[in-house]
């Protein structure tokens, strides 16, 4: 797949992807435009959420080049970690690690917010 779209933003997800091999880019959708916040590969799990809510995507997911994705619905997610439990605890990991970065780009941006004399996003001056 080369330059397929995996998700798109807006669209009701069922499913999450393993990337098992190239590279996917993750993409913020805003007015037409489309901006890059992302970029996984190997190994890495996109759209994990999907599989435990029945929510809107949140982003586009598009294969950068050759790509071969895994797609695992609720059904096969929940199977699998029946066969090893340990795929539970790698999921848990990687949300883990994402809040942690999304919480230091939290924190970023409102330093440079502050730097800048304005008032972090939320906040009324």
């Amino acid at each position: 797949m080369s330059q397929e779209i995996l998700v798109r933003q807006g669209d009701v997800g069922n499913a999450m992807y393993v990337i098992q091999e190239g590279k996917v880019e993750i993409l913020l959708e805003n007015e037409g435009r489309q901006t890059r916040i992302g970029v996984v590969g190997k190994d890495e799990l996109i759209g994990e959420m999907a599989v435990f809510e029945h929510d809107v995507r949140s982003a586009t997911v598009r294969a950068l080049g050759d790509a071969r994705v895994l797609t695992v619905d609720r059904k096969n997610f929940l199977s699998r970690i029946n066969e090893d439990p340990t795929l539970a605890f790698r999921l848990v990991e990687t949300m883990c690690r994402r809040v942690r970065e999304l919480s230091h780009e939290v924190a970023r941006l409102k330093t440079e917010a502050a730097d800048r004399g304005g008032s972090p996003p939320g906040r009324s001056p």
